[in-house]
Order: C-alpha cells, then sequence, then structure tokens
C-alpha cells in the first residue's frame, strides 16, 4: 500500500495572541514494509550502529528489526515461549550506538497464576543473525516493559504485568510492578525490586523526566487513574494524577511550555482526552479536553511535534476489534496556547487496525514520522511526514 493522504492544518503562533497564521499542506506517504501476524510491541532505535533508526517489531511468534533504509527483516527470535509475544523495549544502554532488548512472552490475557515471560536477548557479533534469549523471573500476566535510566546513568528494566497475581478483572491482589537490574554477566542472576504493587488492570506505562536530576520516572495508566513515580534514594515517590480509569498514557507539552499527558479511557476505550499539569504540583491535573469519545478499542498513543512548531500533538490509534468498527489513526493539535481548543486530522481509516504506534524521524530529514503495527489489517505501516515547512 502506497497512498499520500493530504488535509488542511491551522499552525498556531508560539508567541502572543492566539490566531491562524498559516494553513500548509498537511501530507503524510504511507508506506507497507511488511505483512505481520499482530504486531504486539515496536520499539523506534539504531540497532547496528550505523546512525539511523531502525524498527524492532514484537509480532506474535518472532522478534524482528528492519534496516533503515530499505527495511530489510532480520528475524533474531522466535517461539520463544509456547504462547504470544506481547511486549520489546530497545534502548542503547552502554553507549555504543546499538541497542540491547528485552522481551515479554507467553501471553495469557486473563490468566494470572502461571503464564507469562521475561527474556533478554544477548546481541551475537552479527546483528542479523539470531539472539541468545536469557530468561529471566517473572510475574504472570507479563504485558509491557521499558528500559528506565537510573542512578550513575544505568539502566534498569521495568517489568509491568496486566494484572495483579490471583486477581480477577481488577479485583484482587495488585500487579508487581519490577525492576531488574542486570548483572555483568547476564547469564546470572539479575535483581529484582518492587516498584509498587497496588495498581490494577494496568494496560500501559511510559518512561517520562520531568525533574532537575538525570534519573528518569514513569507514568502509569491504570485502573485507579494515571500516576506518576518519581525516582528517589529511597525509592520510588508515586503521587495520584488523575481519576479516572486509564488504558494508556504518553506526554507532551503544550505551546505556552505547559507539560499534558495524552490519556486513553478506559483500557481498550473509546473516549482520547488531554490534561494539563497544575501550578501546584500537590494539585490534581486538570481534564483539559476530551479529543474524542468515539473510539473502537483505542489502543496507541505518540506524542511529538509533527508539525515542527515548536510543541506537541497527539496520534491516537485504534484497532477496532472487541468494538468492532471501523479502526483508525488520527492527528490532534492544538490550536491556542493552552491547548482548550484542538483540530482533529485523520491520517488513517480502515487500511490500518492499530495495535502499537511509534514516532521518531526515520529518514532524516528533520520531521517526525510514524510507525503502525496492526492486527486485523496485519500490516506494518511506515507514514512518512511530508507535510511541507512553514515559510
Amino acid at each position: 500500500m502506497r497512498a499520500v493522504m493530504t488535509g488542511l492544518l491551522f499552525l498556531i503562533l508560539l508567541t502572543g495572541n492566539v490566531q491562524a497564521e498559516s494553513i500548509p499542506q498537511f501530507a503524510w506517504k504511507a508506506v507497507t514494509i511488511d505483512t505481520i501476524s499482530i504486531g504486539y510491541g515496536l520499539q523506534l532505535t539504531d540497532v547496528n550502529g550505523d546512525g539511523k533508526t531502525d524498527i524492532v517489531l514484537a509480532d506474535k511468534n518472532t522478534i524482528q528489526w528492519y534496516e533503515n533504509p530499505d527495511w530489510t527483516r532480520h528475524l533474531i527470535a522466535e517461539n520463544l515461549t509456547e504462547r504470544d509475544n506481547v511486549c520489546v523495549t530497545a534502548r542503547d544502554l552502554d553507549g555504543d550506538g546499538k541497542c540491547e532488548i528485552a522481551i515479554g512472552g507467553q501471553w495469557n490475557f486473563k490468566e494470572t497464576l502461571k503464564d507469562g515471560a521475561v527474556f533478554f536477548l544477548q546481541a551475537p557479533a552479527d546483528r542479523t543473525e539470531r539472539w541468545h534469549p536469557i530468561k529471566l523471573y517473572n510475574e504472570p500476566n507479563t504485558h509491557r516493559m521499558h528500559w528506565v535510566k537510573g542512578f550513575n546513568n544505568q539502566y534498569g528494566l521495568v517489568v509491568k504485568p496486566l494484572r495483579g497475581r490471583g486477581s480477577i478483572e481488577g479485583v484482587g491482589p495488585g500487579l508487581k510492578l519490577l525492576e531488574y537490574t542486570m548483572p555483568a554477566n547476564p547469564e546470572e542472576e539479575w535483581k529484582t525490586d518492587t516498584i509498587c504493587d497496588f495498581l490494577h488492570l494496568s494496560h500501559n506505562f511510559h518512561p517520562v523526566n520531568w525533574d532537575e536530576d538525570p534519573e528518569e520516572e514513569l507514568i502509569i495508566a491504570a485502573k485507579e487513574g494515571i500516576w506518576h513515580f518519581d525516582r528517589t534514594a529511597d525509592g520510588w515517590d508515586p503521587s495520584r494524577l488523575t481519576e479516572n480509569f486509564a488504558g494508556e498514557v504518553r506526554d507532551g507539552k503544550l505551546p505556552n511550555g505547559k507539560r499534558f499527558i495524552a490519556a486513553i479511557e478506559p483500557m481498550h476505550g473509546s473516549t482520547a482526552a488531554v490534561y494539563r499539569e497544575p501550578n501546584d504540583s500537590s494539585e490534581p491535573w486538570t481534564a483539559l479536553k476530551v479529543l474524542d469519545e468515539q473510539l473502537k478499542d483505542g489502543h496507541a498513543l505518540a506524542c511529538a511535534d509533527f508539525l515542527g512548531v515548536g510543541s506537541d500533538q497527539i496520534v491516537v490509534g485504534w484497532r477496532a476489534m472487541n468494538d468492532p468498527g471501523v479502526p483508525g489513526i488520527k492527528l490532534f493539535a492544538p490550536l491556542n496556547q493552552d491547548g482548550s481548543e484542538w483540530q482533529e486530522t485523520r491520517i488513517s481509516a480502515e487500511d490500518v487496525a492499530v495495535e502499537d504506534i511509534k514516532a521518531a524521524d526515520l529518514n532524516g530529514d528533520g520531521k517526525v514520522d510514524i510507525v503502525a503495527a496492526a492486527r486485523q489489517t496485519k500490516n506494518l505501516v511506515i507514514f512518512f511526514n511530508e507535510t511541507k515547512s512553514q515559510e
């Protein structure tokens, strides 16, 4: 599939009075690079150290990466567990320009006592060949993971189950969010520390860095709302940001410089919403705007400056699987300084039933592109950003 999608989008002035400055041509070129099974998880990073951003994908039974710029597929692991893979994280941990990869598998949506798996994939000298899987301890119902920067520029592997051990539909024990510390020899036992154990039905989370220190924090979407966890010398300090049941969460910056969080509510929900940070950190975040209430299985978010205006926009993806309908991808851009008004632009419809979305500049043109992995439509698609720069 190759298509060029265009639309009109008002841009905002970054200073002074709010007004429409121009109406640039807003365009995306959709390029399908592979046919896939499900496309559970995506990461955009440099895998082989050539300075280009590659695509890492956790598919149903395989882990593969696609080499920029021709998107050659390299299969690096397959059939590690009896059931599906479900998540992947990839990031350069040691500064050599090449990412390290961990994956989660043995996915079983409601089972909370035995299923789940966590693997570290040890890279061979030739990263296009198979990687060596090292199985780690896991809590049941493994669902999402990230490499997260900690003290002394060291990274931990943070792994989050969807449900607590023995819980049923969000009732019972809370899920145990663990941080793994890699030993000098990855084959040896990895130390684990519990970040929290009181949340339920947490579908997604995201690393952030909102303060002055170099260590990263976490924002976590759950049945109990969205929470911020700050790393301190004494452990992780939680604070509740919002109260609504949220499934997806990402953060960004408004034109006036204020931070926002975007959410899909509830898990696999129909609502995309935006919240703005308060002036006083002890206060809850302000419900700023409901962007959409008609999503069908909302399942992915990405926040970035796709338009090159100095503040962020929100991409929302949904898959229309459990709540049948037309899937799609939309972009929402703030039309004024405080983000009280947003404009919607449709990027894709029935062609891409989104399971995951990530954003990065893939072709080095200074514009942020979108990568979507899709379940029912079984395609991996790059939306190259061809928006004309503002003169």
